[in-house]
């Protein structure tokens, strides 16, 4: 009896005490007392027994019993014994009788516990069978009804909750659901009984309507009515019930719920009830209209919605109940005037699927397309006239005359949710009629008098179906957009606020699509450009604007040379720096200005327009590096930070023209316009390199941003200044070692220029310097290189571009090199990040891959024997180990995605032992070695891993399958005659080998 009080005082601190030290004392002490053995004699006792004199409340001590017992039995049910089993469940039968009358939260806690010892129960024999004849026990007491039916309610719910209790299997499950709906008949036979005589005197009708129906969906849903005929269900006295309790408001939710449930599982009930549509909308949608019960509207427009949704064929055949289901979700539901988009929302699934099925028909003769036409275009010709209505904002949102403008949340989803509609209605109706009814009526009846909401809606759709209508090719009168363009124009700032930001945005997302069509007249060309100019700034539509604009100057380019379009261009970029955009919004910009600079024909023009709209991030630059200046700027810390970022941005914009620069070129070429910019460029970047700024890490990513596409733009012209570049690299990296932004530039550069031989020093020293830093050296343990891996991405991707780019005699005498390198890739693959993981991985692939091709050349020369030696001697020392990481690779977190790429190299290693088998590198790599290598890997794993003497039986299976699929790789390498990796995992014995890794390593 202690126990029992101790739990009372508990339950009564936890929920009551108002020191939330006690509450946080009272709650450890229940968390312990649940896990020991004694929680489940003392929770079962008080459910069962009367100690209403020793606790604070009954209710709360009762209803914490109950959950008690329940999560007991999810945890350690699996460990009763059956006489355990049975005794409890006999104690919670009694409980559910001494509750049946309530409170009603713990009644479904008790029966709850019962269908979870039930589920728990199902190798013993046939518990629910044992458990329904126990019901039918507790229906012959009284108050046993309300009881019976809570528990009936529970039962199938345990089907569908697949996480409320690992222990149990899918196969477990499946065999409880299967047994419980052979009971089906009796469960109806049971609610059809309690329509007949209700429960008890203390059960208001309405409670009572509500549990039936609460109890019939969770038997619906586990697919109880599957087993009635579909001709008999419309008159089954259930579904009656069902029908009928849509007309009485308590119960109307819980009635739409099962008949959607049951539209959705019986083909013939969407026919049954399309006769029922007329009676719907008279006695229930008609009058909530009237009276604006949206939730009745609401449950409605989801009920018709699922009706024609799960049968619209019906619906095409366009008989008159199909056509008043359409009418009622069109007249009604779309257009009801809702604060909140809901009701709309619903419906767009049905008009979607019968869109699309319409769409999809495969009609035989031109009358039968007509005649289907002339029953549907007028219905989705009004449906956009709806669609028009709700897409608007509401008032509150219209008179908002704030800075900026979010729509709703409710609009905003609805919005996205109808693009696809709006596109099949497009196709459906044809893009000229949808579009004249988007232009119906004016737009502008004057500048003054101007309903900018339904302005804003018409764009919106416009916008949404573009793709479709410049397909069809329809167009439309741009004059009208362009209209808008000039008024917008003309507002001064203070008119931009509210739901005007949204105009400005909708607008612009319309010149976007449709720049093809924008960009036609000439005199389109100038309004436009001034408009993006005054748009981009502002910060609520920015991105569109800076989008729209590129778009733009993508179609128009060639027309838009005139020198006051140039000198808007220009005004444009200049002021980029004082607007401080999002960097993607920059990129758009002077991308797009970049694109009509380098189209220009005159050459001089076009260098001194890159020249203009670079001068502002030159200047920038040129201040920080200024010695005076610059120093002046660091005694201001603020003042020092903003001229960093400026700087950061001034070299951003400079990489976006050299990179639009080199992929928009023209047949005259923008070479002269990139030396040009080179000029300037990097003798003024080789200073910052050499300055205090470059400590800054954000200062050196947007130099080697810029560095890298300049290299990459410039191409040749560079390469007069490579070793100054290297230089510069190696020598920043080496001072900042957490910069591996240099180290990537360094990739691109060897990249761009490894093929040449006589950059063959410069980029083995520059190799030989990230090697050795302290900061790649530091890389010994899988835990440094996770703490580390954007450094280990940097620094195997350069490996990988070294390996792939340069030339034979300088792989050849990268040999030391490449052991160290090799041995950090596989210290890295070990790492728990995914990224650094791969990237060292691929290294390893990439190595392994250019020995391969050198080993398979029939007749080497002397510069690919160089290599084949340095090969085969880096594998010999660096083997064993890259074995004994890779295998270690495959037991972390997440080793399913690096099984591939370690099959991969497997192979190759194998491939290897293959091909020097027979030469004189047999004796320092061979098959006798590779298998001493995986003996000694397999057997250094820790014992958790693999039981004792399993090694001895696994390293003879990986064995074979390694010389399968070397056999595999070098047959298919020699029948190619090409460099591939179409070797990799062909045949039995990768595959074989892939899902040894797979299944051996326990991944």
């Amino acid at each position: 009896m202690e126990l029992h009080i101790k739990l009372a005082q508990a339950v009564h601190v936890l929920n009551h005490d108002t020191q939330s030290c006690n509450r946080v004392a009272a709650n450890q002490w229940l968390v312990q007392f649940q896990q020991t053995d004694a929680a489940w004699e003392i929770a079962t006792s008080i459910l069962t027994s009367d100690h209403h004199h020793l606790f604070f409340s009954d209710y709360e001590v009762e209803f914490f019993s109950a959950q008690i017992l329940k999560r007991k039995i999810e945890n350690e049910g699996y460990n009763l014994h059956l006489a355990a089993k049975d005794a409890l469940l006999n104690a919670l039968l009694l409980a559910a009788k001494r509750f049946s009358s309530g409170p009603p939260q713990l009644l479904t806690q008790i029966c709850l516990a019962i269908s979870k010892l039930v589920l728990h129960a199902v190798e013993h024999g046939k518990p629910i069978e044992q458990l329904f004849y126990s019901l039918q026990n507790l229906q012959s007491q009284d108050n046993g009804n309300t009881a019976v039916l809570e528990m009936l309610t529970v039962l199938p719910e345990i089907i569908e909750d697949q996480n409320s209790d690992c222990h149990i299997t899918s196969a477990r499950r499946y065999e409880y659901g299967q047994e419980l709906l052979a009971h089906t008949p009796t469960v109806l036979e049971f609610l059809m009984k309690q329509l007949e005589e209700g429960f008890d005197s203390h059960t208001q009708p309405h409670d009572r309507s509500r549990k039936i129906l609460r109890c019939l969906l969770s038997w619906v849903r586990a697919g109880c009515f599957l087993e009635i005929p579909p001709g008999s269900l419309p008159a089954h006295p259930l579904f009656n019930f069902v029908f009928t309790s849509l007309q009485v408001a308590s119960s109307f939710d819980l009635a739409v719920e099962v008949l959607i449930e049951l539209v959705s599982r019986h083909e013939g009930l969407p026919q049954v009830l399309l006769c029922r549509i007329g009676f719907l909308k008279e006695a229930l949608l008609f009058p909530a209209l009237k009276s604006g019960n949206e939730k009745v509207i609401a449950g409605l427009a989801c009920l018709m919605s699922e009706i024609g949704q799960a049968a619209p064929f019906l619906i095409v055949e366009a008989n008159t109940e199909a056509l008043a289901l359409a009418d009622a979700l069109l007249s009604s539901c779309v257009a009801f005037p809702s604060e909140d988009w809901e009701i709309a929302d619903s419906t767009l699934q049905f008009w979607c699927s019968l869109a699309g099925c319409i769409l999809g028909l495969e009609v035989d003769s031109s009358e039968n397309r007509r005649d289907l036409e002339d029953r549907f275009v007028p219905i989705f010709s009004a449906l956009v006239d709806a669609l028009l209505l709700r897409v608007q904002v509401d008032d509150s949102t219209y008179k908002d005359k704030g800075r900026t403008l979010d729509l709703p949340n409710g609009l905003e989803q609805f919005r996205m949710n109808l693009v696809e509609l709006l596109v099949e209605i497009c196709q459906l109706l044809g893009s000229a009629l949808f579009v004249q009814k988007i232009f119906l009526g004016s737009w502008i009846s004057s500048s003054m008098h101007i309903c900018w909401k339904e302005v804003e809606a018409k764009l919106f759709m416009l916008n949404a179906v573009a793709d479709v209508v410049l397909k069809e090719g329809h167009h439309f009168d741009i004059s009208i957009v362009m209209q808008l363009v000039m008024i917008l124009s003309n507002k001064t700032s203070a008119d931009l606020r509210g739901f005007m930001c949204l105009v400005y945005k909708s607008l612009a997302d319309v010149i976007g699509s449709y720049a093809k069509w924008m960009s036609a007249s000439q005199t389109n060309i100038r309004p436009l450009i001034l408009f993006f100019g005054t748009g981009i700034p502002q910060p609520f539509c920015s991105s569109a604007y800076a989008f729209a604009f590129r778009k733009f100057c993508d179609e128009a380019a060639t027309m838009m040379h005139e020198p006051s379009n140039l000198e808007i261009l220009i005004w444009i970029g200049e002021g980029l720096e004082d607007r401080k955009l999002p960097l993607e919004v920059e990129d758009e910009v002077v991308g797009a200005i970049t694109q009509i600079f380098c189209s220009v024909p005159d050459k001089k023009l076009m260098n001194n327009l890159l020249a203009r709209l670079l001068s502002p991030s030159y200047e920038i630059i040129g201040k920080l590096i200024d010695e005076d200046h610059g120093h002046a700027l660091m005694q201001n810390p603020s003042a020092y930070i903003e001229s960093i970022n400026s700087a950061g941005r001034g070299l951003h914009r400079i990489g976006t023209v050299f990179y639009y620069c080199a992929t928009h070129s023209t047949s005259l070429g923008p070479d002269e316009s990139v030396h040009a910019l080179l000029e300037v460029f990097w003798p003024m970047l080789e200073k910052l390199f050499s300055s205090k700024h470059i400590a800054s890490e954000s200062l050196s990513a947007a130099c080697c941003r810029a560095l890298a596409l300049a290299i990459q733009a410039s191409g040749p012209i560079f390469g007069t200044l490579l070793p100054k570049v290297l230089d510069s690299v190696s020598t920043n990296f080496m001072s900042f070692q957490s910069h591996e932004c240099y180290i990537r530039t360094a990739s691109i550069i060897v990249e761009e220029f490894g093929s040449k031989e006589e950059y063959g020093p410069l980029f083995i020293n520059t190799f030989e310097q990230f090697t050795s830093s302290a900061s790649v050296m530091a890389l010994t343990s899988s835990y440094i290189c996770d703490q580390e891996p954007d450094l280990v991405e940097a620094y195997t991707n350069f490996a990988s571009a070294y390996v792939r780019s340069c030339p034979k005699e300088v792989l050849a005498a990268s040999g030391s090199l490449f052991e160290a390198s090799l041995q950090k890739a596989g210290i890295c693959c070990t790492a728990l990040h995914r990224g650094a993981a791969l990237s060292a991985m691929s290294y390893m692939t990439c190595f392994f891959e250019v020995g391969l091709v050198f080993l398979l050349e029939p007749e080497p020369s002397t510069s690919e024997r160089s290599v084949q030696e340095m090969v085969i001697r880096v594998i010999s020392l660096s083997g064993e180990g890259l074995i004994s990481n890779l295998v270690y690779a495959l037991l972390g977190v997440s080793a399913m995605s690096r099984v591939h790429k370690s099959t991969t190299i497997f192979q190759q290693l194998a491939a290897m032992c293959c091909l020097s088998e027979r030469t004189k590198w047999k004796a320092v790599l061979c098959w006798e070695i590779l298998h001493r290598w995986l003996y000694s890997a397999l057997q250094m794993l820790p014992p958790e891993y693999l039981r004792q003497g399993e090694v001895e039986t696994l390293v003879p299976i990986w064995m074979k399958a390694l010389v399968a699929a070397a056999s595999d790789y070098v047959e298919s390498r020699r029948s190619r005659g090409e460099i591939s990796n179409h070797g990799h995992m062909q045949g039995k014995g990768g595959r074989l080998l892939k899902r040894l890794l797979r299944e051996c390593i326990h991944v």
